[in-house]
């Protein structure tokens, strides 16, 4: 979808109107924020703690409370909180919620790039400048746009068009890389992808990944992800890791392809999608805040479990 395109799309979205489903709409983001923020702080646990950490997988050991959560959360709360107020994403409110969160907590976890274009926008300098000179001038490819897009996908389910649209006027606040929009449009797709498509109960299956390999920009997390249909399902997390990638590289192209691989290999369990991303080591606080994101969006036959969600620490919407 070219910019052109996203143009003609959001101007006839800028009403300050919000939808008659609003309420419907903002259940699925909060929904999905708990899957995300409650993925974050399990992921979070086991970077934290590695003395226990191959171990406590191994028997899938659940950590104990309180599983803090990082940035990922922290900015997908902002974007939630944008969706309850204007029903799209307002880039200018949302570039300064971000830098109002990272100002109140700038220990969350933030990368060094994040550090430089959130103090930026705060001290004043305009969110489109701080993001195009990142990278001298390349702008962010990282995976921060796609570790808080599942809310959105969660919010627009109805509407593929609107979630690529809303989803790379989102990450385009922090990361004017095209393909760490394209991190966060594939995350927002999935989301929705698991509201509207799938089926509980159906057997593991390539479905999301060619579902998003249709809409995705062609850009390096497009050309990843089409490695993981080459990625059998009974190969391990770590297997696949070897090939998609786990975060480590802290870039979408490394972080997302492994991430929906996670998703379609267990579309139907919250808990296994997790253990599964833990245990492919990397960013985990990031991989397992995007798999948790995303597939608690979508009916499972576990959902978020209830002792996970207060073992997360309260985050205030």
């Amino acid at each position: 979808m070219t910019d052109e395109q996203i143009s003609a799309i959001m101007e006839t979205k800028t009403t300050n109107a919000l939808s008659s489903d609003h309420d419907e709409r903002l259940g699925r983001a909060l929904l999905s924020l708990d899957g995300l923020s409650v993925g974050d702080g399990f992921g979070q646990w086991f970077l934290l703690d590695t003395g226990s950490f191959v171990e406590r997988i191994h028997r899938r050991e659940a950590p104990p409370p309180p599983w803090i959560v990082t940035d990922d959360t922290a900015m997908a709360v902002s974007i939630v909180r944008i969706l309850r107020r204007f029903g799209r994403i307002d880039q200018d409110a949302l570039a300064s919620g971000f830098a109002e969160e990272y100002v109140r907590e700038p220990d969350r976890g933030y990368g060094r790039m994040a550090h430089i274009i959130l103090r930026s926008i705060h001290q004043g300098l305009l969110w489109r400048e701080a993001a195009r000179r990142a990278f001298d001038g390349q702008g962010s490819c990282g995976n921060g746009g796609a570790m808080r897009s599942a809310p959105i996908g969660a919010y627009f389910a109805d509407d593929y068009d609107r979630v690529i649209c809303e989803a790379k006027l989102s990450a385009e606040v922090t990361h004017a890389h095209p393909d760490g929009q394209t991190g966060a449009v594939a995350v927002a797709l999935a989301a929705a992808w698991m509201i509207a498509e799938h089926k509980p109960g159906t057997k593991r299956s390539f479905e999301l990944i060619e579902f998003e390999l249709e809409r995705l920009p062609h850009t390096e997390t497009y050309y990843r992800l089409k490695d993981a249909l080459n990625v059998p399902f009974d190969q391990s997390p770590l297997t696949a890791a070897e090939v998609l990638g786990n975060g480590l590289q802290v870039i979408a192209s490394d972080t997302v392809p492994f991430c929906l691989w996670c998703v379609a290999r267990h579309a139907d369990s919250f808990m296994d999608a997790l253990w599964a991303t833990v245990g492919a080591f990397g960013d985990i606080d990031t991989t397992c805040a995007i798999v948790g994101g995303i597939v608690a969006s979508g009916k499972t036959s576990d959902g978020i479990p209830a002792d996970w969600l207060k073992s997360r620490e309260f985050i205030e919407i």
